[in-house]
């Protein structure tokens, strides 16, 4: 052995010990720490290429150093509950987790679809008088989203200041073009072609968010494109549900508007203009649930565990894409188990065939604890909505996937309120039509079986 591949063997185990340390220190899921690890004693020197280059998670990083002036001015929570309150520990255990007090908010019954919430978005816009902050995952190039621009730039031309925050890959740089074409401020999220910031491809804004004067917000699940509305076809092609805020949940929202256009583009924008002191009026106790890899990735999980384990009588999930993780899995079979009525409605057939396989190799321990997991026909239904003893309600951007509760940037409002709890159950009745039953698991052929449950390692990706 020659002095030079001594050098190069001593070299790579310097470098595969380090590596292991900083996994040791910085990885908290095993199976990834494992996984990383063996990486690194197994491929020498490209296992450290590949978790310098996939592995470091440094938007957590570049988050704490743009972020920290706009959060410091978030008060710590300080709720009180009534002794006989039954949500009184949910309350006090999400805020804990949020770092948010609820705030009074009103909030529109839901918007169905495109059909009832463009509308009512391009009045907002077109009625702006000082602020208008968009985000949206994916938003088309198509009539609808012209409608969107130029409602926009008619905005900004009138001095309204104007700033669009669209997702890098879930947009696309057509709809990114259109934007600058009419001189729109606009900002493609974690959008890249180099090399090296690569590993951000697989971190997505997820959030559908619109919010005007610091007043007015519209939350929910929906995109902006064609495909949500009946207009142009005689069915629509995906169904949704929006939401249209007032109150002083809005700031909360708006905040995290302002916090997101400071990581995208470095621009900090002025809280006295985007969040006005305005007498804020609304009855229903909300705050909103942010996650993302940015700030703490378990956040969302750890509030769905907490609501999950605080229900009394019933648990209401639609969902389009359902492959939870195991903990949240667990959590909803002693659910049933402990006899609470569990339904879960998700679409008969997504828009991704590969989230449907995998779904019916992850279900099956859930249907044997006594959940009722139901689908909703075609056409695609993307409403993500969740109901907890006909009075807590949760709705927004996330899907129970791994994508949504550790990879994507997402936002979600939790409100405390048996009329808007009763709408919402509504909607998840009427689409509960297929049940899924263990048999028609088990009558798979060997082949589906095979599919399924090889598409399923996949979960993290999906």
């Amino acid at each position: 052995m020659n002095a030079q591949t001594i050098i190069i063997l001593v070299l790579d185990f310097f470098i595969s010990a380090a590596m292991t340390i900083h996994i040791l220190l910085r990885k908290r899921n095993v199976t990834s720490a494992i996984g990383w690890i063996g990486l690194a004693w197994l491929t020498p020197i490209i296992g450290a290429i590949l978790y310098f280059t996939f592995g470091i998670n440094r938007v957590q990083r570049r988050a704490q150093i743009l972020r920290r002036p706009v959060k410091s001015h978030q008060p710590r929570f300080t709720d009180s509950a009534a002794n006989d309150d039954p949500f009184a520990n949910l309350k006090a255990t999400v805020g804990a987790l949020t770092n948010r007090a609820l705030a009074a908010s009103n909030i529109l019954l839901p918007l169905h679809d495109g059909d009832d919430a463009y509308p009512q978005m391009l009045a907002a816009i077109n009625n702006a008088k000082t602020t208008v902050g968009l985000t949206s995952y994916i938003f088309r190039s198509d009539k609808i989203g012209q409608e969107f621009i130029d409602a926009l730039a008619r905005a900004n031309q009138r001095g309204v200041m104007v700033r669009v925050l669209i997702d890098g890959f879930g947009s696309g740089r057509i709809t990114y073009n259109l934007f600058r074409k009419q001189n729109v401020p606009v900002a493609r999220f974690m959008n890249s072609v180099l090399p090296w910031r690569m590993q951000f491809l697989n971190l997505r804004q997820h959030k559908k968010i619109l919010v005007i004067d610091g007043v007015t917000a519209f939350i929910g699940g929906l995109n902006i494109a064609d495909e949500n509305t009946g207009r142009q076809r005689k069915k629509i092609k995906i169904r949704d549900t929006h939401f249209k805020i007032s109150g002083a949940v809005v700031k909360q929202i708006t905040t995290d508007f302002i916090d997101d256009w400071l990581f995208t583009t470095g621009e900090e924008l002025p809280q006295s203009v985007w969040n006005p002191d305005t007498q804020a009026v609304g009855k229903i106790p909300s705050r909103i649930i942010v996650s993302g890899p940015d700030q703490e990735t378990e956040q969302l999980m750890m509030v769905l565990l907490s609501a999950i384990s605080a229900a009394q009588k019933s648990i209401k999930i639609a969902t389009p894409y359902f492959l939870p993780t195991e903990i949240l899995m667990v959590a909803l079979q002693l659910s049933a188990v402990r006899g609470i009525d569990v339904r879960i409605v998700i679409p008969a057939a997504s828009d991704h065939a590969p989230m449907d396989w995998a779904m019916h190799a992850h279900v099956g321990p859930l249907l044997q604890a006594g959940c009722k997991i139901l689908r909703a026909p075609l056409p695609f239904n993307h409403s993500k909505l969740m109901v907890v003893d006909d009075t807590w309600c949760l709705f927004g951007s996330p899907n129970w996937d791994t994508r949504s509760m550790r990879l994507n940037f997402e936002m979600a409002i939790e409100a405390y309120d048996p009329i808007l709890a009763a709408k919402l159950s509504s909607i998840i009745d009427h689409s509960s039509v297929i049940p899924l039953t263990r048999q028609e698991l088990e009558a798979r052929s060997f082949a589906v079986k095979s599919r399924d449950a090889a598409t399923r390692l996949l979960l993290p990706y999906l």
